[in-house]
């Protein structure tokens, strides 16, 4: 199968490429040219921009198309434009953020999306994320009916994750000592391996698949707790956990999911609680499986050893803030 990739080079995409080329495909990837050029130097590589150059995909025809990076309907219905004669199926990589009540635990995909007053905005951070996405859905399929498939991943993690949302716990843990961690060690998290999403995302291209599906994992949530435990466990290191309510980490104006990652507070405006116990029992019944949660933290902590030492954290809470709270605590 002849599998153009829109990105490719970055995180989801690069581990798509992998998955695509493992399973025997060609694959041409379409993107500025900018990071990691030369990563994958046997597969073709088109550059142009989805904003203002489409030139390189002109005359070219294939089987099937993967969208790693559309975030703003204007920009994925000039791509669509420029490939729906070009493509037979066309996979749009969107989210469960897409939601409109973040809230709801269960949530499947006939749950209602979140809209915006203003359907035209491109900053696509904060609040206009998820309704942005859930617009770019809709302008896949108005393009390209019947043909389309709307995967929506949650937290996606692993090898090469530029966020360090999930990696910082494996890490953190792995430091030892006394671990700040949030609420309660029953809190539900769910994530994603990026290996599994890749290899089932080339799968559903391979069988045509067409509609929307929820992408997160494992089907049950797992307790935040397991997650230090076994990276306390892998890692080998002396790390003890102090689980600091909610209540006291906002008063401390504790940041939710960026500064402390995986914490969602019960009050929290614009994301739920609810982010973390999706139904993917649909994707689940189409193939979707998940790799043991020791596998992904074993995956993660080899790669966060190969980055360079000043690394630049880009989520997670500061060594010296954390033992700022941890005193704050005892001292209540």
């Amino acid at each position: 199968m002849k599998i153009l990739i829109l990105g490719g080079t970055v995180f989801l995409g690069r581990a798509t490429v992998e998955a695509a080329l493992e399973r025997g495909h060609e694959v041409t990837l379409f993107n500025r040219g900018q990071s990691n050029p030369n990563l994958f130097a046997n597969v073709e590589s088109l550059v142009g921009d989805r904003d203002s150059d489409l030139s390189a995909l002109q005359g070219r025809k294939w089987d099937a198309v993967i969208d790693t990076s559309g975030y703003v309907p204007r920009i994925v219905r000039k791509s669509l434009e420029a490939l729906r004669e070009a493509v037979e199926h066309y996979t749009f990589i969107s989210s469960i953020s897409v939601y409109a009540n973040t809230e709801k635990t269960g949530t499947d995909e006939e749950d209602a999306v979140g809209k915006i007053e203003d359907e035209t905005r491109e900053d696509y951070a904060s609040e206009a994320y998820g309704p942005l996405k859930a617009l770019c859905e809709q302008t896949a399929e108005e393009i390209m009916p019947g043909r389309v498939l709307n995967i929506r991943p949650g937290l996606i993690v692993g090898r090469y994750d530029p966020t360090d949302r999930f990696t910082y716990w494996p890490v953190r843990v792995a430091r030892g000592g006394e671990v700040l961690a949030p609420d309660n060690p029953e809190l539900p998290a769910q994530v994603i391996d990026v290996r599994d999403l890749a290899e089932w995302n080339i799968r559903m291209a391979e069988e045509r698949k067409t509609g929307v599906y929820n992408a997160t994992g494992p089907e049950k949530p797992f307790a935040l707790g397991k997650l230090l435990d076994e990276s306390r466990k892998i890692s080998g290191s002396d790390a003890t956990f102090t689980w600091v309510p909610e209540e006291f980490l906002l008063e401390k104006e504790v940041g939710p999911w960026m500064e402390l990652p995986m914490w969602i507070p019960s009050n929290m405006e614009g994301i739920g609680q609810g982010l973390m116990q999706v139904s993917v029992a649909k994707a689940v019944q189409d193939g979707l499986s998940f790799r043991p949660l020791e596998d992904t933290i074993q995956d993660t902590l080899a790669f966060a050893a190969a980055r360079p030492a000043d690394h630049e954290w880009r989520a997670g809470m500061k060594p010296e803030r954390e033992s700022e709270i941890l005193k704050a605590w005892k001292e209540k």
